[in-house]
């Protein structure tokens, strides 16, 4: 057996998103849809970076501003503003972000361990980085974005968020 033909296997691929001049890799597999920035109903004495909730096809969905998730300051939506619906464990929810910029097919050994330091975003929300030419992109592990008391405060809402059949 070669090293290529187990080598395969372990290629990933990541929707690249923009954010505060930082680029980030959401694994494609958690992606749903992509959305222009629509309005959401907001929820009463939620997280500021927890913006509200959208219907999408029934579903309930929950949308978190990841500027204010990682404590950078917001910005005007603008036009390139979208919302990334993802889905962790049969939940779905929204992330808004600057913009989208490409997919990447990215080799799961070229992924690095996030540093102690040198980001904006505390690293509890990273699974890694990897180094695309001149640039790095910083892998967000969606499994983390939505805290436990996130998702006590939405059920307690009745927005389970579940994902609706497409």
């Amino acid at each position: 057996m070669s090293d290529n033909e187990g080598s395969e296997a372990l290629l990933s691929q990541y929707l690249t998103v923009n954010l505060a001049q930082e680029e980030y890799g959401i694994d494609i597999l958690a992606v749903r849809e992509i959305r222009g920035w629509t309005p959401v109903t907001r929820i009463p004495q939620s997280p500021d970076y927890l913006l509200g909730v959208l219907n999408l096809r029934g579903a309930i969905v929950p949308v978190l501003d990841l500027r204010l998730r990682f404590g950078v300051e917001r910005e005007q939506y603008t036009a390139t503003t979208v919302t990334v619906i993802v889905a962790v464990a049969g939940r779905s929810f929204g992330i808004v972000v600057d913009a989208v910029s490409d997919v990447l097919d990215a080799a799961d050994a070229d992924v690095r361990p996030v540093p102690d330091m040198g980001t904006t975003v505390d690293t509890e929300y990273l699974k890694g980085l990897i180094a695309v030419e001149e640039r790095m992109v910083l892998l967000l592990d969606v499994d983390r974005l939505l805290q436990l008391h996130d998702r006590q405060l939405m059920d307690m809402a009745g927005t389970e968020g579940r994902q609706a059949a497409a």
